[in-house]
């Protein structure tokens, strides 16, 4: 018999809005598209034993937060934004752990490219 996963994963990917992060002026003053993705760590055993929604992590709830958390700011830096964005899931979810990827396909790169992405991983104290 194999060893139970200490923890389940929700994932919510694509939570979209516009904010007013980075480090020159005009990304400041216009804004732009930003995309987060979430991976939840915690254990979905209460939930799928009791079908309600007491249970889980409601995703209404947790996108809305993140949306906030994107127009808020602004920020230098999309670390930053990330890191704000683990704090808030953490304390108001509870999760085990969280990992939080923060796109920026419109960053100010004289190159061509398709994205630019922060992915960071915080534990609960």
């Amino acid at each position: 018999m194999s060893a139970t996963p200490l923890h389940d994963t929700i994932t919510v990917t694509g939570i979209t809005a516009t904010g007013y992060h980075g480090v020159f002026e005009h990304e400041k003053r216009d804004g732009q598209t930003f995309r987060v993705d979430l991976t939840l760590h915690t254990s979905t055993h209460l939930a799928a034993a009791s079908d309600d929604l007491r249970d889980t992590i409601d995703y209404g709830a947790l996108a809305q937060a993140v949306v906030q958390e994107i127009e808020a700011g602004p920020y230098d830096l999309i670390e930053k934004l990330a890191g704000v964005i683990a704090e808030r899931v953490l304390s108001e979810f509870s999760p085990a752990a969280v990992s939080v990827s923060v796109h920026k396909p419109q960053a100010p790169i004289p190159v061509p490219f398709d994205d630019v992405v922060i992915t960071i991983y915080r534990e609960r104290a």
